[in-house]
């Protein structure tokens, strides 16, 4: 029996159908996922190209966030505790210096310049500069009452530094390093922001359920927008354009225009929404990716549309997002069960092979899951350049 000949173009059309459903194969990223863990006080160092722990860093101090210097393969860790600040050199993968500028602190930031931390003391009260180049404590603003939150200006050289039990937001100019204006809040602050061009302050307040937009320059109040939630979480889009508000009281996302000083709608994002992550690359769609602690998953939501996207079993208690630079991975630090999920943007698509039972039943797969230590609550990506 004669075989009817396979003609060039069926060939050619056969091969095209196979490899627009072949799942593109997944780029390793080239450096370390540095994961401060707790518990074990220890920093977990994660390499990215084969996706497995690597080592264990030991500290003297519990770790309690990772910071990473851009355009340098260095990160910072800091022990909130006893108010250290370890810098890790990725190359070497040691603690090559350390400061102590306080007893206890409470978060630290990157200078606009990149060429410095600023770290938030609790004890004694006061914000103070750690540049790179001496890694010595430099300059030292006094505050008032004990702070709770901060953020630093990424147009201007101000900070603003939130103080709960005082009801206050402080405004302290670094270029001056002196305290510019204290704005004395209605309902008690828990959280502040600047605006992308920082010209306004959000602030968030749990026992009033509101954010309140306050005007920089003047201290005046703009608005205050009432809440369906008890504010603890803020995300913004790159540009800053859209912020994303978690909290207790709703199994929601609450979307703000800040440019529009307005609340534009409220989106159910799983039970309990936590943590959140944005994942924006040059093409869209984007994807808002939250926390869901107590139901051990994660909820991805198309920025654009607001729509569900996935949702994605993880580890248990995500407690952070870090998304790789090159926006090809979302890594979830999950602190109950001391490991590391990591799942492939490309997968919340559901154009891979495979992909319809995301398409119909929301449902992504995870990439690979990393045990990386005990108690994992912050991490940072530090790209070997």
């Amino acid at each position: 029996m004669n075989r009817p000949l396979i003609s060039r173009r069926a060939l050619l059309l056969s091969s095209a159908a196979v490899a627009a459903c072949t799942r593109p194969k997944a780029q390793r990223f080239l450096g370390y996922c540095f994961v401060a863990n707790r518990d074990s006080r220890s920093i977990g160092v994660v390499d990215l190209t084969r996706f497995r722990t690597r080592l264990q860093i030991p500290l003297d101090a519990a770790p309690s966030q990772v910071l990473a210097c851009p355009k340098t393969t260095r990160a910072y860790v800091l022990a909130a505790a006893n108010g250290t600040v370890y810098e890790i050199e990725a190359g070497l993968l040691k603690i090559t210096r350390r400061v102590r500028a306080g007893n206890a602190a409470v978060a630290m930031r990157l200078s606009r310049d990149g060429k410095a931390l600023w770290v938030l003391y609790r004890d004694p009260a006061g914000l103070v500069e750690i540049p790179f180049d001496t890694m010595r404590p430099g300059r030292h603003i006094r505050l008032a009452a004990p702070p709770v939150d901060f953020d630093l200006s990424r147009e201007t050289d101000d900070a603003c530094v939130v103080a709960s039990g005082a009801r206050t937001i402080a405004v302290v100019s670094l270029a001056q390093a002196s305290l510019s204006r204290t704005i004395h809040a209605d309902a008690e602050p828990c959280i502040a922001r600047f605006r992308g061009d920082g010209s306004q302050i959000i602030t968030g307040s749990q026992t009033d359920r509101s954010l309140t937009i306050y005007d920089v320059p003047t201290g005046k109040t703009v608005v205050r927008l009432p809440l369906s939630i008890a504010p603890r979480e803020f995300c913004f889009t790159a540009d800053g354009g859209h912020l994303y508000v978690t909290g207790d009281g709703m199994d929601a996302v609450v979307s703000v225009f800040p440019y529009r000083t307005e609340v534009w709608e409220t989106l159910l994002a799983g039970h309990a929404p936590g943590v959140m992550a944005i994942a924006e690359s040059e093409r869209p769609p984007a994807y808002l990716l939250v926390a869901n602690p107590d139901a051990d998953r994660v909820t991805v939501l198309d920025v654009e549309t607001g729509n569900l996207v996935a949702l994605v079993q993880v580890g248990s208690g995500p407690r952070q997002i870090v998304i790789t630079p090159d926006n090809e991975y979302a890594l979830v630090l999950n602190e109950k069960s001391g490991d590391m999920a990591v799942i492939r943007i490309f997968s919340l698509s559901g154009n891979q092979a495979g992909g319809n039972r995301v398409r119909r039943y929301k449902s992504a797969p995870l990439f690979t899951m990393i045990a990386v230590g005990e108690g994992p609550v912050s991490a940072a990506v530090v790209a070997l350049i």
